[in-house]
């Protein structure tokens, strides 16, 4: 495991899992979170995107999580994953995460990616770009098709695979990497 990839729906622990395991392996992390929101709510330029990520994933070994199909990811970090670690956590997992995380981060302001705050229309707002909550939920089918389709169509065959569907999985294979490493 040099060049991992986590993959999964809004609130299914992938930046939470990435952070472990770059600190059990001791390699470099990157949310891609990150990068798109580096100005606020606002997304990044698709240019800028993968620009940055091309730049982190030159390294030989880290740890890489997010989606952002939209953004190339696909084409530009699937090729160089060794791994790939998919949370597909059922969807009262992830929507009990995603909610009870939302909540947490608008009541105690907890800073995100430089000074980005959860907004408060995490709360209300029925629209998807405006609401964790609704993206999460919204989104859930169409990212456990897609992943389902990396898996056979070729575009995971050259990596490792690990599809972790509960939360007792994700433990046991982060417990498994402690106990290798």
């Amino acid at each position: 495991m040099e060049r991992i990839v986590v993959v999964g729906t809004s609130g299914s622990g992938k930046t939470t899992l990435g952070r472990q395991v770059s600190e059990v392996l001791g390699i470099p992390h990157l949310e891609m979170d990150s990068i798109t929101h580096r100005g606020g709510w606002n997304a990044t330029t698709k240019e800028v995107f993968v620009k940055e990520l091309q730049a982190f994933i030159s390294a030989p070994r880290w740890v890489v999580d997010g989606n952002y199909s939209s953004m190339d990811t696909p084409e530009v970090v699937w090729p160089r994953a060794d791994t790939f670690v998919w949370l597909d956590l059922s969807k009262t997992t992830t929507m009990r995460r995603v909610m009870a995380r939302t909540i947490k981060r608008v009541i105690t302001r907890e800073k995100l990616w430089g000074e980005i705050e959860e907004p408060w229309s995490n709360l209300y707002s029925r629209d998807p770009h405006k609401n964790i909550m609704v993206w999460a939920w919204t989104n859930f089918d169409h990212n456990r098709e897609k992943y389902e389709a990396a898996m056979t169509d070729g575009s995971w065959s050259h990596a490792t695979v690990h599809r972790l569907r509960t939360p007792q999985e994700v433990d046991a294979f982060v417990s498994q990497l402690e106990s290798n490493h």
